[in-house]
């Protein structure tokens, strides 16, 4: 079996990267899982992000890298809660990798889809990819389905991304295309709108959705829907603002 990233010192080609807040129950066979694919996968390190956690999800990362399972896991803290897209950010700024894999730490994403996202990404001619795990088959309730039908819908006609879902966190992206991106909460979830601004090409990929194995979310759909109106209208202010140059030369 691959270990993170095959010992401290050698440089991984892919960061695998989850933002949790309260996840103690679900830690273990996520890792577990995680660590099931890794010998099918470039030299990887993975990082989990506690964000502020207070029900022992700090504990439960230091058991699983203390019982073998993840041995070079990468735990890395914030004192409070900040939201999963500071978390994610947290992550991909003390990545090593040249690719980054984004997933939840609910166990809703399937860690076996790592396997089909990183041959998209490094199978792409010319430019690379942000690769998006589309959900095909929710696992959720159906109120939760039609609030995120809207919200892809809304989304969809407001920003053109050519995106049918960007609510999973399950992606796949060079982590330099991510680094210049305008940091605020809700970012995971603009990717394809951001990133294609800057020319980055998008895949949409159909991956496995889960039930939750413990807990419950962080989000009821009211919050979803006001929180994510907001949004869609501030990146449409940042697209719209934007300059960017599609190539600059040096002479």
């Amino acid at each position: 079996m691959q270990d993170s990233d095959n010992g401290a010192s050698s440089r991984p080609v892919l960061s695998i990267i989850a933002a949790v807040l309260n996840e103690s129950g679900n830690i273990r066979p996520l890792c577990e899982e995680i660590a099931a694919v890794l010998d099918r996968l470039p030299p990887a390190e993975v990082i989990f992000v506690d964000d502020g956690s207070t029900d022992g999800t700090g504990a439960e990362l230091e058991a699983v890298r203390r019982d073998g399972i993840l041995p070079h896991l990468r735990i890395l803290s914030h004192e409070a809660a900040y939201g999963k897209s500071a978390g994610l950010r947290t992550g991909v700024e003390a990545a090593r990798g040249e690719w980054v894999i984004l997933l939840d730490g609910d166990g809703q994403d399937n860690p076996t889809d790592f396997i089909n996202m990183m041959a998209l990404c490094r199978e792409a001619n010319g430019r690379a990819p942000l690769v998006v795990g589309v959900r095909t088959k929710r696992r959720d309730t159906l109120s939760r389905r039609l609030a995120s039908r809207f919200a892809n819908g809304l989304r969809r006609r407001l920003l053109d991304d050519g995106c049918p879902d960007t609510g999973a966190s399950l992606k796949a992206f060079r982590r330099e295309d991510f680094l210049p991106l305008p940091q605020f909460e809700g970012l995971h979830r603009f990717l394809p709108a951001l990133m294609g601004q800057r020319g980055v090409p998008l895949v949409c990929m159909p991956v496995h959705h889960r039930n939750r194995l413990h807990g419950s979310s962080k989000y009821t759909n009211f919050n979803r829907a006001i929180v994510g109106i907001r949004d869609i209208l501030g990146v449409m202010w940042l697209n719209n603002r934007a300059r960017i140059p599609k190539r600059v030369t040096e002479r």
